[in-house]
């Protein structure tokens, strides 16, 4: 994963759709994926590739067959996972660059051992009443303001 910028980690990922938009996020954010595997579907899935549509391919996409081996290819970096059972928000939180945000499943979130090595654990506040956002859009949020406070944000050209 790379230092420079923020990176994006999702753990698990079950829905092909989800995880296209993701994909597809990143790669127009300027924002390098780890996929920590198994996933709840084949990577290749049309689903997927009609979701990322061609922006895929300017992707810098690792797969990790499992946590632990996810885990082994860290070095310094912070791990920022997003759960409903955060304990601070995105606005308040202070990025760094080389920090991985990670992004739990969308049936199940992330389980206990990714909350315990997290550095830090992040929610986005609802409305009343409101459990979660979709993961996709989620991640677009903190993936958006964790560029802004880096002022690493893509800039068109002039």
């Amino acid at each position: 994963m790379s230092t420079a910028a923020v990176s994006l980690a999702l753990y698990q990922p079950d829905i092909p759709q989800n995880t296209g938009t993701l994909l597809r996020t990143a790669a127009c954010l300027g924002v390098d994926v780890a996929i920590i595997e198994p996933c709840g579907f084949v990577l290749d899935d049309k689903r997927l590739r009609r979701a990322g549509m061609d922006y895929l391919d300017g992707l810098t996409l690792t797969r990790h067959a499992s946590w632990s081996r996810f885990r082994e290819s860290l070095t310094q970096q912070r791990l920022v996972l997003m759960t409903t059972a955060g304990d601070d928000d995105p606005w308040r939180f202070r990025f760094r660059a080389g920090d991985i945000i990670v992004l739990g499943r969308e049936s199940a979130g992330a389980p206990q051992e990714v909350h315990d090595a997290a550095d830090a654990r992040l929610r986005i506040p609802l409305a009343g009443g409101m459990r979660s956002l979709n993961v996709a859009q989620a991640g677009a949020i903190v993936l958006a303001e964790a560029l802004r406070q880096l002022h690493a944000l893509p800039t068109e050209p002039s």
